[in-house]
């Protein structure tokens, strides 16, 4: 495989199209087949996979590997390997998130490959032209890169690390059946539990306000957060220690160990900017940070900063919103 130059992105299917996710690694495989002088291929399975494979298509895909087949770790992984096989790629992009955590390391292993998990940036490098995985390590406090001599080259990217790109109207592609053999399953999926988010899902909203352990209380989520973020049409997140205390259900948490946001706004309140928190909204385009100490570390982050009690500041912001969205 040492002469492969292509990508495969291993695509999500959810309610009946690509994962935004999807599409963001899409845009990726796009632009770095491009610099590798190969083609863009896409893998989908379950049920669908051929409808959706026209989406992929259309954000550059040349060819759509489709199977209806679904289940387990043990066919996704049967699925991935068949794809491989078809595409032979130089570089293998999965979701890191849902089953592409435990996809990605198991493929690569099964390849004898390299594998780099939770990368927010995958590129050519211009001098060697080799693929450089980049992700966070120590807690978010450091990046690093990571390359290797391996093909294909797996890496599971983090969710909203890259930016979709816009399709393009009847774009066509190939598409190509798979057709593997059901794997012995080790393990069965008894029960899938959805979660029910009511307004602007968090991991898609434009504006995120945040609240964290200075809030004091759940109070201030349902109150003070919430009518800030209804006022810019956005959504309300946490960072860890409310989610632990009870004040905001896990669902709010973004960190390192919840979700990853990247919205245009991040508005921090009461939050210290705490590395496990940091990673998981650092691809904001602007933070704004409130925050009564003003040695608070998220001041070091935020693209503006306003020292004062929250209770007096996002209130008064609030109201001032409303007066300028009125007119």
């Amino acid at each position: 495989m040492d002469e492969n130059k292509g990508v495969l992105v291993y695509g999500e299917i959810v309610d009946g199209k690509l994962s935004s996710t999807t599409c963001e690694l899409l845009g990726c495989g796009r632009r770095l087949a491009e610099q590798l002088g190969g083609r863009l291929a896409c893998v989908l399975a379950g049920t669908g996979a051929e409808g959706v494979a026209t989406d992929a298509c259309s954000r550059g895909a040349g060819t759509a590997y489709v199977t209806e087949a679904a289940g387990g770790i043990e066919a996704l992984m049967a699925i991935a390997v068949a794809a491989v096989e078809a595409a032979q790629p130089a570089v293998v992009l999965v979701p890191h998130a849902g089953f592409g955590r435990e996809l990605g390391p198991r493929l690569a292993f099964r390849l004898g490959s390299a594998a780099a998990t939770d990368c927010i940036d995958v590129k050519v490098d211009s001098e060697t032209g080799r693929v450089v995985l980049t992700k966070p390590v120590y807690g978010g406090n450091a990046l690093a890169d990571f390359a290797s001599d391996r093909t294909p080259l797996v890496a599971t990217v983090r969710p909203k690390a890259m930016s979709a790109e816009e399709p393009s109207v009847g774009a066509t592609c190939e598409k190509v059946e798979l057709s593997i053999e059901a794997p012995a399953t080790v393990a069965t999926v008894i029960e899938r539990v959805e979660e029910k988010v009511e307004g602007i899902k968090l991991e898609d909203a434009v504006t995120v306000v945040s609240g964290g352990r200075g809030t004091g209380g759940a109070d201030p989520f349902n109150t003070i957060l919430k009518d800030l973020a209804d006022v810019l049409h956005g959504a309300v997140g946490a960072s860890r220690p409310p989610c632990d205390n009870g004040w905001a259900p896990e669902a709010m948490h973004i960190g390192l160990t919840g979700k990853i946001v990247a919205p245009d706004l991040y508005i921090a309140v009461a939050i210290s900017g705490a590395s496990q928190h940091m990673a998981g909204c650092s691809g904001s385009k602007t933070l704004v940070a409130i925050n009564k100490d003003e040695e608070a570390n998220i001041f070091r982050e935020a693209t503006y900063g306003v020292v004062g009690r929250f209770e007096d500041v996002v209130p008064a912001f609030t109201e001032k919103l409303k007066e300028l969205l009125a007119d």
